[in-house]
């Protein structure tokens, strides 16, 4: 097979790495990669980028002209454009939701109205067009706080926004600054579609959890669990960002919680898109919130695998992925479902961000430590990377990093790097991955050193 992946961040190259593992596929092309999927083998990128219809219109083209078994898309903004129904009405298989089913993602607003109509738990909500509405629901708001109501509430810009279009906020004054940059500033975009909708949340208490499937538009396959850390800073603190490090399993996903969430919210999403006439295939990322007694709500949903969730739970897949993709494609993930092998071990993923991420992220400075066969220079490990073993369970996958006119990796995105380590308990793990880090050297780099804290060792 030939194999096509769009998309260049660390979530692609964690899905071409393990792609071009199956005896299967003889190429993955990728659209248009970064320079850890050029160092792979079997791996090729294309300087194609599907930020609009006209690139769209390349990568089909790309996708006949190479006789391409299927395209897998990794990113939001390409579901969003329409390139699913593009490929399909060239006859040609593709892995993702339709744009339909991508509002999902695309507009909070039709999300959250989407919950509502099926019945799957969410948090109370209102959704606001202009400014002077949403400050007036903001004063209402925190003029009903009492000791016994919490004074938090959550201010979502409507589009895409990379994760960071999120505020949860105890402060009137900073909630009114958050409406003003949507408004007023235009921070997310200034268009209908982002940034002039809000949609304004009660704030759910309790734990995240990423819960994320393949859906073939009837059959449903579950991943990995695993639990992502929004914040920028350590102890949940500081900014919402795109992710700065996710780990997998997650006990918090227990057995009665999982089949909770495939009845309460999964399932609903088929069947409403069914209703409506949609038929949805593709990942799906619900993001949960689970309360003390373990109820499930929905805070979000993605139409693609998250990043950095995708880079541990490839770590921990043994199954063929090529084959699982295929099977979702055909409409048959119930004949592979029973048969898909996890590797027991915890799996944590470590984001190293650029200078000023996520406002201004500084680019162009050169990574030090890198190796272009090992990913990290063998001397100065304390794991002895080189070892078969070692070397098997430690993996940097690349995102916003690229080579520069000297031959050097340079940064290229706010999150450059994600070091993902694996190991019996999570606390070998997590030492195992930030010695890797150790290993790693950029100007400004930031990371946070408390990935996984939330769980006992």
């Amino acid at each position: 097979m030939k194999v096509l992946v769009i998309g260049g961040g660390g979530r692609e190259h964690a899905l071409v790495w393990k792609l071009a593992q199956s005896p299967h596929v003889d190429a993955v092309y990728v659209a248009p990669g970064n320079s850890g999927t050029a160092n792979e083998p079997k791996c090729h990128n294309i300087d194609i980028v599907a930020t609009d219809i006209e690139n769209i219109e390349l990568l089909i083209d790309f996708a006949k002209n190479n006789s391409i078994t299927y395209t897998l898309v990794g990113p939001e903004a390409p579901l969003c454009l329409g390139i699913v129904d593009k490929f399909l009405q060239h006859n040609l298989k593709i892995w993702g939701p339709t744009q339909y089913c991508a509002q999902l993602e695309s507009s909070k607003a039709f999300a959250k109205a989407f919950m509502i109509e099926h019945h799957i738990p969410t948090a109370k909500f209102a959704v606001f067009t202009d400014e002077h509405n949403a400050k007036n629901h903001l004063i209402e708001h925190f003029s009903q706080h009492t000791p016994q109501i919490s004074q938090h509430i959550v201010i979502k810009a409507d589009g895409l926004a990379s994760g960071k279009g999120v505020l949860v906020t105890d402060s009137l004054d900073e909630a009114n600054r958050f409406i003003d940059s949507i408004f007023i500033s235009n921070k997310f975009g200034g268009t209908t579609e982002t940034g002039n909708k809000v949609v304004i949340e009660e704030f759910l208490a309790g734990v995240e959890a990423s819960f994320i499937v393949m859906i073939d538009g009837t059959n449903i396959l579950t991943m990995a669990s695993s639990q992502d850390h929004k914040r920028l800073l350590e102890g949940d603190k500081g900014q919402n960002t795109g992710g700065m490090g996710a780990y997998s399993p997650t006990p918090i996903i227990t057995d009665a919680i999982h089949s909770r969430v495939i009845k309460e919210i999964i399932q609903p999403v088929i069947d409403g898109m069914a209703a409506s006439g949609h038929r949805y295939t593709g990942f799906l990322y619900a993001g949960l919130m689970i309360d003390p007694r373990g109820n499930p709500k929905t805070l979000e949903f993605n139409c693609r695998m998250g990043d950095p969730e995708t880079q541990p739970i490839m770590m921990r897949l043994e199954s063929d992925f090529s084959q699982i993709v295929l099977a979702g494609i055909e409409g048959q993930l119930d004949t592979i479902a029973m048969h898909i092998k996890w590797n027991p071990k915890y799996a944590i993923g470590v984001v190293l961000a650029t200078a000023g991420y996520p406002d201004n992220p500084r680019l162009g400075d050169v990574v030090h430590g890198l190796d272009n066969n090992s990913d990290i220079n063998s001397n100065s490990s304390n794991y002895n990377i080189n070892n078969t073993k070692s070397h098997k369970e430690i993996k940097v996958f690349h995102a916003g990093a690229k080579k520069d006119n000297h031959g050097n990796i340079v940064t290229s995105g706010g999150r450059a790097l994600c070091v993902v380590a694996l190991d019996d308990k999570l606390v070998q793990a997590k030492d195992k991955v930030y010695a890797a880090i150790n290993n790693i050297t950029f100007d400004g780099m930031q990371y946070r050193t408390d990935i996984g804290y939330q769980i006992p060792n």
